[in-house]
Formats: structure tokens, sequence, C-alpha cells
């Protein structure tokens, strides 16, 4: 489980077709082989390590859900550790199974930050709402508005996040893979019913 608080951004060093390296000391020195790690909000299990590099294994389903397999040798991304039980949960409850992937309709720059328009998927639409959590790239962000109309929701980026994630690279069209809220699915599900 994850809370959707970067702690480190990596850079790309193996992208094979089922295997993903990562380089980034301060996060491969707190993982053992076996250990998951969250790339890109997407929970991986480390396979090897060796010294700043760790490798994790990805299947053709995570590769169908993310954006993991349009990586590159160079691609930074975001990673994150899973919290401890007795952890502060700082962000919202993530776990790091990636719902799908859409891409970002716009970004506009503004006094403290950048807000960011992003395509929703159909499938999620029942489960963001204004004010409510979402993980994108694997960062629990606030949703600022949903346009149903339109099919889209808007996130609002403050400078700490563009200076911790990758989201300070992020242009129209960018990829990015998304979580809905587990606590709005469970909602969702249980009102269906």
């Amino acid at each position: 489980m994850f809370n959707g608080i970067v702690s480190g951004v990596g850079t790309v060093v193996l992208a094979e077709a089922n295997r993903l390296g990562i380089e980034h000391a301060p996060t491969a020195r707190r993982l053992k082989v076996g250990s998951s790690v969250a790339v890109n909000g997407c929970c991986l299990t480390v396979v090897t390590k060796s010294g700043a590099t760790f490798v994790a294994d990805v299947v053709p389903e995570t590769l169908r859900r993310t954006n993991l397999g349009a990586l590159t040798l160079g691609a930074r991304v975001n990673l994150e550790l899973p919290i401890a039980a007795s952890g502060l949960l700082d962000g919202h409850l993530v776990q790091g199974h990636v719902d799908a992937t859409t891409k970002i309709r716009s970004i506009k720059g503004v006094a403290a930050g950048r807000v960011v328009v992003i395509d929703m998927p159909k499938e999620l639409s029942p489960f963001v709402v204004e004010k409510g959590s979402i993980a994108v790239d694997g960062m629990s962000l606030t949703v600022a508005k949903v346009d149903d109309v339109h099919g889209t929701f808007t996130v609002a980026l403050i400078p700490h996040t563009l200076g911790v994630t990758i989201a300070a690279g992020y242009i129209g069209q960018s990829m990015v893979n998304l979580e809905a809220d587990v606590l709005a699915r469970y909602v969702a599900r249980n009102l269906h019913r």
C-alpha cells in the first residue's frame, strides 16, 4: 500500500520487453529482492538489485494498463516506497494498481504552479469527484474540477510537486497513469448494489 507521496525521481536504465531497470540510489538502498516499489504509480516487485539500480519484471497486463511500456532509456519516473503501518498517511490510500492510462489535455501556468486538465476515461468517471483524490503517475492529487460534458477532470500542481516529481515535464498529450481512489470504488460498488 502506498500514499501517493513521491519519494524520488529515478531514471530508466533498462527498458526491455518485460523488464524495467531504474536508477535511484536512495530508493535502491532501501529495497531488497522481493520488495514492492511504485513506479509512476504502478506497484512492481524488485527481482534484482545492484548498487543504485533495481530491476523489476513487467508483465503484459501491466504493459497494457500503464505507461511503463512506452518508457525509453533516460526517461524519468516517479518512485514511492510502500507505507509502513505505523507511518503517516499524508496523501490517500493508493494500491499501485493502475486503472487506466490517459492523456493530458492542457496545462496552464498560474501564479503558484500549474492547472492541468486530464482526459477522464469513462470507466473511471463514477469514482472521480471534485475535492476527491486521484493518483496521477502515482502522485496523490486533489481533483479541482470535473467536467462530465467534455470528459475531463482538473488538478492543480503546486510548486513543490513540480519540483520533486516528473510533473514539471508534462506537456499536452503526455500519457499518464491513473488510479481511482479505492474508497470511492468501494462506496460506488456498495451503492450500486
